[in-house]
């Protein structure tokens, strides 16, 4: 919800992040996830011990770090702290995968916030929350399957969007204050040199939220939008053959993080290899969308039908 809205159960969320999910059909829910990204990152620092020809208790002596805590990070059932990577990294002379560990490991605990958690404080305060980092961002890349990415949403369909968020999560009914909130985040479209590129699903365009006045507005809103000269808005069609799956939306905000959103929680990457791929993905994406005349083609598209309903 802080990029965009609530979403629908999983089926392929952050599908893109090689350490914190799952593609198989099978897969598992976020919090397992989480927990398969931390049992991963312990099994590399077990591989670093190895390589070393280090013994749990050697690498424990070493590194200060106790050897029953050396097993409980190896067996993912602990995060190690900063301090200890580094101490770590020293004893096994691998002091070069340092930086590269700190951020696996921030990245680890900052994926899983839940939302009941975040939304303690009302629909309105976590719409605020993302100010700051909108501030900060130069470059945004945005891909949303479902709905319209919540900067490019009408304050109607916005307001359907946050009702459904707001009883299914049993927030606080700030709906009003809250939306308000979400359009004072449209400045940033217009403020500064920011550059935005956004990639939606066709079905975006006619999966309906409100009724079909409101789906009119938003439409129109998005036909509005694409004349913006720092906006690249791309749709990918219903009858293109896929060079990607479509999964859950993300959000690239410059080179630096990445964020999802699943029913359940969003999740925050800041993995600098995991961000590679969020970023190859996008570029595939962007490749499967048609933009321009072809683009507003298929929004008229969908609004003739809504007309016709």
């Amino acid at each position: 919800m802080s990029c965009g809205c609530a979403r629908r159960p999983s089926r392929a969320s952050g599908a893109w992040a090689s350490t914190t999910t799952s593609t198989s059909p099978s897969e598992p829910s976020v919090s397992s996830q989480v927990q398969q990204a931390r049992a991963a990152f312990g099994a590399r620092l077990r591989d670093m011990r190895k390589d070393a020809r280090l013994t749990g208790r050697a690498l424990a002596s070493l590194s200060g770090v106790h050897f029953t805590k050396v097993s409980r990070i190896e067996n993912g059932r602990q995060n190690p702290s900063e301090d200890d990577i580094r101490a770590w990294c020293s004893a096994c002379k691998a002091e070069d995968q340092i930086a590269d560990l700190i951020a696996t490991l921030r990245g680890i605990e900052g994926m899983w916030l839940e939302w009941q958690r975040q939304l303690r404080g009302g629909l309105k305060r976590l719409q605020e929350k993302s100010f700051p980092l909108y501030e900060g961002t130069a470059r945004f890349r945005v891909y949303e399957s479902d709905v319209i990415p919540g900067i490019l949403q009408t304050a109607e369909y916005c307001m359907e969007i946050l009702k459904i968020a707001g009883e299914f999560y049993g927030s606080d009914a700030d709906l009003d204050a809250a939306v308000e909130a979400r359009m004072e985040r449209q400045r940033y479209l217009y403020r500064g040199h920011r550059r935005f590129a956004f990639v939606i699903e066709a079905r975006t365009l006619t999966t309906i939220f409100g009724g079909g006045d409101v789906m009119l507005g938003q439409l129109d809103r998005l036909l509005a939008v694409m004349t913006l000269p720092r906006v690249s808005l791309g749709i990918i069609p219903n009858d293109i053959v896929r060079r990607l799956w479509p999964g859950e939306g993300f959000w690239i905000f410059d080179d630096l993080l990445v964020k999802i959103e699943t029913t359940s929680a969003g999740i925050k990457v800041t993995q600098p290899r995991e961000i590679g791929l969020f970023e190859k993905a996008f570029t595939v994406l962007q490749g499967q969308a048609v933009y321009g005349q072809d683009a507003r083609g298929l929004i008229n598209e969908a609004m003739a039908r809504l007309q016709h309903l």
